[in-house]
């Protein structure tokens, strides 16, 4: 008795179409995939523009907001109540005698309240094509109904800052961050 059995396995025609096949889908994935990598700003250059825009933030907001410049003797004074008991009152704008970083919140911008940077605070000069924008405004009171921290634009009762950071690059893309600033410690050098 015998069986007849079936021969299992791929032709030699079979295994030559399957390569062709495979060949003309991968080749066609990686044309789209390297028109969709030319086509899409690159990633790479927003993450440095959003590390430089969190460097700048985080060295803005970790500076002082206090009433008087730190050079002042009355700056911890405990009768120190607001900016008009200071000798030196900070105001926008750095003192002349200021380096980076600054001793206040308020010296990161001019009088016209913004100021731009090309360095970070120990000088390095930020990637060829990114500029940073630090600018800073009195806002509205801040927190829930009830609990409201209340400020105004006046230098007494400035009690709470808006920080906005814009890092331009490639002269056409940016990235904005924005914060707050509260002034908790007013006498606190």
């Amino acid at each position: 008795m015998s069986i007849k059995r079936r021969q299992a396995g791929l032709t030699l025609i079979e295994l030559v179409m399957f390569m062709v096949i495979v060949g003309i889908a991968v080749a066609s994935v990686l044309q789209v995939l390297a028109m969709s990598a030319r086509s899409s700003p690159d990633p790479m250059r927003r993450k440095q523009a959003l590390a430089i825009a969190e460097g700048m933030m985080e060295e803005v907001r970790l500076a002082r907001f206090t009433f008087c410049d730190a050079s002042d003797p009355k700056a911890e004074d405990p009768n120190t109540a607001n900016p008009a008991d200071c000798g030196l009152a900070e105001s926008m704008g750095p003192e002349p005698i200021n380096t980076r970083p600054f001793d206040n919140v308020n010296d990161y911008v001019g009088g016209g309240g913004s100021a731009t940077y090309m360095a970070d605070a120990a000088g390095n000069p930020f990637p060829a094509g990114y500029t940073a924008i630090v600018a800073i405004a009195a806002d509205q009171p801040l927190g829930p109904a009830g609990a409201q921290i209340t400020s105004s634009a006046t230098p007494a009762s400035m009690k709470v800052l808006r920080i906005t950071v814009t890092v331009t690059y490639d002269n056409t893309n940016s990235v904005v961050l924005d914060g707050y600033r509260t002034r908790y410690a007013p006498r606190s050098i």
